[in-house]
């Protein structure tokens, strides 16, 4: 089963308005708070927002990249306390990933919006513009925000023959000719 989501699963950037279901959301939230964590500091923190106002304002987070959030009818803000673990980031993008494969799984359709270090327009960061939109405090560093909805787009899986094979090594490091 595992093989056969990872093979279906692909970004989704357009969905159909069409609120998702509150046992669907519940099981989300549970997929992330399922992922691994380094030695089980689970430093993350995750905001759903569901409210068509906030998700707009979210959709201008970065100048480039996020603008189909508004179209979503779910987002979830992926943040964590970089006081709680020094490998936070690999803990939110690991829970990101799980939040996705969720999705999947569920048949919703979801799209990863990087926003640390990235800029919501030339004075300001992503993250500083969504921690005062969403009233994060300062210490919570802000991953990424999944838009998460009924997909109104058809994308096919990446077959297995335009996997970059050349990519993988086997017992140690070599560049492929």
């Amino acid at each position: 089963m595992f093989n056969k989501l990872i093979e279906q699963r692909r970004s989704i950037r357009k969905f159909k308005n069409r609120p998702i279901e509150q046992e669907k959301i519940e099981q989300l939230i549970q997929a992330a708070l399922r992922s691994p964590s380094s030695r089980s500091f689970n430093p993350w923190r995750f905001i759903v927002v569901d409210k068509p106002g906030l998700l707009e304002k979210l959709s201008v987070a970065k100048a480039h990249g996020s603008a189909f959030l508004k179209g979503a009818p779910l987002a979830i803000v992926v943040c964590a306390d970089p006081s709680a673990s020094d490998v936070w980031v690999e803990d939110a993008s690991i829970a990101s990933i799980f939040i996705h494969l969720a999705a999947q799984s569920l048949g919703l359709g979801s799209c990863w919006i990087q926003i640390r270090k990235r800029d919501h327009d030339s004075s300001t960061s992503a993250d500083t513009y969504i921690k005062d939109l969403l009233g994060i405090p300062d210490n919570i560093m802000i991953e990424s925000i999944l838009a998460i909805g009924y997909p109104d787009e058809v994308k096919q899986g990446h077959p297995k023959e335009a996997l970059e094979y050349d990519k993988v090594s086997f017992n140690g490091f070599s560049e492929k000719d």
